[in-house]
């Protein structure tokens, strides 16, 4: 069952200006469903067959020769890095030909260094998340306690009844064999414990030196493999706001995990009440809302960015979107009761860049909005999400 993804219009536009487009994102996201219903007339190729391969690797050029002809899906690029000069010579020889080659990719750095060598300015690279709410909304289904504990993964949204089979064999594949053999870490029982802590950490302060201490891996290290869970899907770096860049680079960004099904299980949670209801429920219902975010975003295409807010006096804020050189902030609290306590924050911000600011939310658990301050309201997470969209797309 192919169920619509909200990048098909992103797609689509960029397959008619490019010559080349390449759908990265973690295993299991639907990037070939995607392709292969979006362009349903293309050959398809896939490289997770070892006889084209080979193909591949030992006839580069005879390989493109072959599928030069019509608009080729090219599946898992990235186990053939042999390809991409022989891409660039076909492309420059047919500039003209839009979306002529259609790439997917669980993304990897030697991956994204071979694309940007050999076909910088030639192609587009766009990021496929497990599905947003607005892809799989089904009245009845959707709560948010089945979304934090089934997590946003196609297979599992489509058969919940896998979940407990499946979510452990993905982390098996996919995080401790694949990502791993990126680091080439040989002891298992260490990354698993450095993933671990990671899930401990969901929705927190990046906290190098004590998850260096607490798993043995020294700071560089630790660095290092954050970069990898990052740049392949699995987690997301949410960097602090400031108005000068450079300050906010080098500050210590909040961490968290893309789907959620992976730090539950990591963190050992018995069932969805049990998550919803632990000393974890409120991490994990700030790390929805912000990856909700950040799936409308990223599928919209638009240059908007997204940042995390602390005064110097120790008021913080979860969420501030920057959009068109104006500010929405968003406070997440797991709550169905939220007082004017809530809003002090946001409207501490409001103050401080008076003019700049939109829209300012509490996100919570109630059912209809409530005005909680002039400036400040309170908001089903559901509604959070409409509005949100509304506004940036």
């Amino acid at each position: 069952m192919y169920m619509k993804r909200d990048l098909e219009k992103l797609l689509k536009k960029v397959a008619g200006l490019f010559p080349a487009v390449l759908v990265t994102g973690a295993r299991q996201t639907g990037k070939t469903t995607l392709l292969k219903n979006l362009f349903n007339d293309a050959k398809y190729v896939t490289f997770d067959d070892p006889a084209m391969q080979s193909f591949a690797k030992e006839d580069p050029a005879g390989f493109i020769s072959r599928y030069s002809d019509r608009q080729t899906i090219l599946d898992e690029i990235q186990y053939v890095p042999e390809l991409f000069s022989y891409l660039k010579m076909e492309i420059d020889s047919n500039r003209d030909l839009a979306g002529q080659w259609l790439m997917t990719g669980s993304q990897q750095f030697n991956m994204m260094k071979d694309v940007s060598d050999s076909l910088a300015g030639r192609i587009a690279i766009v990021d496929l998340f497990p599905m947003s709410y607005n892809e799989y909304n089904v009245p009845g289904e959707t709560t948010v306690e089945n979304i934090l504990w089934n997590g946003t993964y196609p297979e599992v949204i489509v058969k919940p009844e896998i979940r407990d089979t499946w979510i452990p064999s993905y982390i098996r594949t996919y995080v401790e064999r694949d990502v791993r053999d990126i680091v080439s870490v040989s002891d298992l029982s260490l990354f698993q414990t450095f993933s671990g802590l990671c899930a401990a950490n969901h929705s927190q302060e990046l906290n190098l030196a004590g998850i260096s201490r607490s798993s043995g891996v020294s700071i560089p290290t630790v660095k290092r493999w954050i970069s990898i869970l990052e740049s392949s899907f699995i987690i997301y770096l949410l960097r602090p706001f400031h108005t000068n860049i450079g300050k906010r680079l080098v500050k210590s960004p909040k961490m968290y995990f893309i789907d959620s099904s992976i730090p539950s299980y990591l963190t050992r949670q018995g069932n969805k009440e049990s998550l919803f209801n632990g000393s974890m429920s409120g991490a994990f219902f700030e790390g929805f809302i912000v990856s909700e975010t950040l799936k409308i975003i990223r599928n919209s295409g638009k240059n908007i960015d997204i940042s995390f807010w602390r005064s110097h006096d120790g008021m913080e804020i979860d969420l501030i979107i920057t959009s068109n050189d104006k500010y929405y902030p968003i406070e997440i609290k797991k709550t169905g009761t939220p007082t004017r306590r809530h809003a002090q924050s946001l409207e501490k911000f409001i103050s401080l860049f008076e003019g700049k600011t939109e829209k300012a939310f509490v996100v919570c658990t109630i059912d209809k909005e409530k005005p909680l301050t002039a400036n400040v309201s309170a908001v089903s997470w559901q509604e959070y999400l409409k509005q949100i969209s509304e506004i940036l797309t």
